[in-house]
């Protein structure tokens, strides 16, 4: 997966995403480090997943949790699909959770949509100025699981489109989440099954042309979320 590239003194870690460049090339720009974010990729260079607890504080989970719900209880949400939203097909029996698309041109009058768009968007900067990733757009979409639906096993990327490079999603359950109320992602590596259980102000992100995930049956309440991908054009 991983290549060493030597450039006169330098070496290059390389990978299907990422080309990290050290920090000494930095030292002449206006160029600060940031602790998560440098975790962050260390993470997805290390195992091409990075879970981040408190991305989002409880505070700013809650209104991201309001402007989802005052939403979905104004029935402004749809049945997900299948596909991309070109050639979208719903098939309940795949997967069952209702959606609303964020627009982030008209996020103006929405406190909560542009505090999430301000972190996604300083996590973007740095990794096209840190890793070269190219990522030039972004899709998110509020996500509602009711109780008694799920995703099974899939992939983030389709046959006629390859863009998506990094898969991010971002949990807005209540403080009161517990785990026996099912609702893990469950991400497929080559060394083991990993679940993750949904809690507020987490922050999962992976490769989104690389590794298979499932969203286990919801089996009490309503599984709240942002989740989205970092595109290259």
């Amino acid at each position: 997966m991983f290549t060493y590239i030597k450039c006169g003194e330098d070496a290059y870690l390389c990978c299907t995403l990422f080309i990290y460049m050290p920090n000494e090339l930095f030292e002449q720009l206006d160029f600060v480090e940031n602790p998560l974010f440098e975790s962050i990729i260390s993470d997805l260079l290390e195992k091409q997943y990075s879970i981040v607890d408190g991305f989002f504080t409880l505070e700013e989970v809650s209104l991201l949790r309001h402007s989802l719900l005052a939403k979905y209880e104004a029935d402004r949400f749809k049945k997900s699909a299948i596909g991309n939203r070109t050639n979208e097909e719903i098939i309940k029996e795949i997967r069952g959770d209702f959606i609303l698309w964020i627009d982030e041109s008209r996020i103006h009058e929405n406190e909560a949509e542009q505090l999430f768009f301000k972190k996604i968007n300083e996590l973007v900067d740095y990794l096209n100025r840190t890793c070269f990733m190219g990522i030039l757009q972004k899709e998110f979409h509020y996500a509602v699981y009711p109780t008694g639906t799920f995703y099974k096993r899939h992939l983030d990327t389709f046959q006629n489109d390859d863009r998506r490079k990094l898969s991010v999603v971002c949990y807005l359950n209540e403080d009161n989440w517990k785990k026996e109320f099912g609702e893990e992602l469950t991400l497929y590596t080559e060394e083991a099954e990993i679940d993750l259980l949904p809690l507020p102000g987490r922050v999962v992100i992976f490769e989104s042309q690389v590794l298979e995930h499932e969203v286990k049956v919801v089996k009490s309440s309503e599984r709240l979320s942002i989740t989205g991908w970092l595109k290259t054009r």
